[in-house]
């Protein structure tokens, strides 16, 4: 089974990837580095082509007269042409980054931890907050219950709030499948901002980043830290976000300003904040975010237990595997 990867990755996962792919008989020509002339010549011999986000058009497909399988890791819908795909009789499969799943899970935990007062209100059951509310306990029927005991005034539910993903990669990608189980309206900012069509795959609409802010209840941080992204959200980003919405951020710490951050929570300009990355970790000791009103804090547990891209080549190769022998490949997905 030989096939071309035409997606740029980094070296430490293109290494990985060759040693399973050896390991499973499976030839792999790096296609990341080269460009469209290069990448149809490479296909000429390529019994599969493996994408994450880079275009597999009409013109490499054609130029690949033996494909059997064209394989995309990651959920991004806009990667390949199905309908040239389907036009060849080349099958598609999409198989999920494990890791951006658990990150994203983790982004939509963080949500309702803090939309249901999850935190508080297992503290505050625990330790009998009811008895300075003058409420005592009562023996519950199907129509009596003591509903609210502890008459939090702010439990909301996700259901119809507007979601904002800044930065639109694989697990943001996962974050907004989830967050359309809830109805939320998705909208997104990026450097560049997607087709038409493909916005209409991922259901979201581009707006720049102080918009986002100022329209979204959440905001949820998926941005590479670069020197471009050092400390986005600071106290002015932080400035125009509705006083009721939240920030989550499962990327990484350097993305916020701590200290405005703290002081906004502090000023319930914001109405919370769910972090599982932070600027140092392990959070240090005694650090003001600990002490901040309405947060929940993570320690960095987003990916689970780790081995998402090790998860991830493992299915890829499995697949090319599969679709060598001619057996059953996982993921298939229709045309269009």
């Amino acid at each position: 089974m030989r096939a071309l990867h035409v997606e740029p990755l980094a070296d430490w996962i293109q290494g990985l990837f060759q040693q399973t792919a050896e390991g499973a008989g499976v030839e792999m020509t790096w296609g990341g580095g080269m460009d469209e002339r290069e990448l149809r010549a490479a296909a000429a011999s390529a019994d599969a082509l493996v994408t994450a986000k880079r275009s597999v058009g009409a013109d490499l497909i054609g130029a690949s007269p033996q494909l059997r399988l064209i394989q995309v890791q990651g959920r991004a819908p806009w990667a390949v042409d199905r309908d040239a795909a389907a036009a060849a009789g080349v099958p598609v499969s999409v198989l999920p980054h494990r890791g951006a799943i658990a990150v994203a899970e983790q982004t939509v935990a963080l949500m309702l931890g803090l939309y249901r007062k999850l935190v508080p209100g297992h503290l505050g059951t625990r330790d009998a907050e009811y008895q300075g509310l003058g409420v005592e306990p009562v023996r519950t029927t199907e129509r009596k219950i003591a509903f609210n005991w502890l008459r939090y005034p702010d439990v909301w539910q996700l259901h119809g709030k507007t979601l904002g993903l800044v930065g639109l990669g694989d697990i943001a990608l996962e974050v907004a499948r989830r967050a359309r189980a809830f109805d939320m309206e998705i909208v997104y900012t990026k450097r560049t901002p997607l087709p038409r069509a493909h916005e209409e795959m991922v259901e979201a609409r581009f707006l720049p980043l102080p918009e986002l802010l100022a329209a979204s209840d959440v905001v949820s941080l998926h941005a590479p830290h670069t020197d471009q992204t050092e400390c986005m959200i600071d106290a002015a980003a932080l400035a125009l976000m509705k006083r009721t919405a939240i920030l989550v951020n499962t990327a990484r710490g350097g993305l916020v300003d701590e200290d405005a951050l703290v002081d906004a929570l502090h000023g319930g300009r914001i109405a919370g904040a769910g972090l599982d990355a932070f600027l140092y970790e392990p959070l240090p000791a005694g650090h003001p975010l600990a002490d901040a009103p309405n947060v929940l804090l993570s320690p960095h547990v987003g990916g689970g237990t780790g081995g998402g891209q090790r998860g991830m080549i493992d299915d890829v190769v499995a697949n090319l595997v599969a679709a060598g022998r001619g057996d059953e490949v996982k993921g298939l997905v229709r045309p269009g």
